[in-house]
């Protein structure tokens, strides 16, 4: 399946839905700390509700470590920033999807590290600032899987 890498997440529950989404889907959710909130969070545990037993889910205490973690695999950033949609690359099992903190998005010196193929735009109507990043990783990881197939679903 698919690795979806939370940048310094802020908000514990966007997070506990992204361990539900990850959970129900196969991916596996990595944390790159600092975390705005104590792995333990109470919110965090409500939006995961009892999926956290099922979810794959790693805490890295860097970003060179999450990068180091998984060198051998393709790497995607989503961005307001990017001007290609997220549809149009063809994902194959392994990808990883970056998606950055809830306040500020991913920083421009990591953002710096992947090139415009690799860099993706949710579309959004003109105006928009950005979408709720529980939402973002929903929509990203069910338009690669889509293209997979839902290959392992129901």
């Amino acid at each position: 399946m698919f690795d979806v890498v939370l940048y310094q997440p802020e908000i514990p529950p966007n997070t506990g839905n992204i361990i539900r989404l990850c959970a129900n889907t196969g991916a596996r959710l990595h944390l790159v700390q600092p975390l705005g909130f104590d792995i333990d969070d109470t919110q965090l545990r409500r939006a995961g509700l009892d999926y956290h037993e099922q979810a794959v889910l790693r805490v890295h205490v860097h970003w060179a470590a999450c990068r180091a973690a998984l060198s051998d695999r393709r790497w995607f950033a989503l961005t307001t920033k990017a001007t290609q949609a997220h549809t149009a690359p063809t994902y194959k099992a392994g990808d990883v999807f970056v998606l950055g903190p809830e306040t500020r998005g991913l920083p421009a010196e990591i953002l710096a590290e992947f090139d415009a193929e690799h860099a993706l735009r949710l579309p959004m109507v003109a105006g928009s600032r950005s979408l709720n990043l529980s939402n973002a990783a929903a929509v990203m990881v069910f338009e690669a899987w889509r293209q997979l197939g839902f290959s392992g679903a129901l």
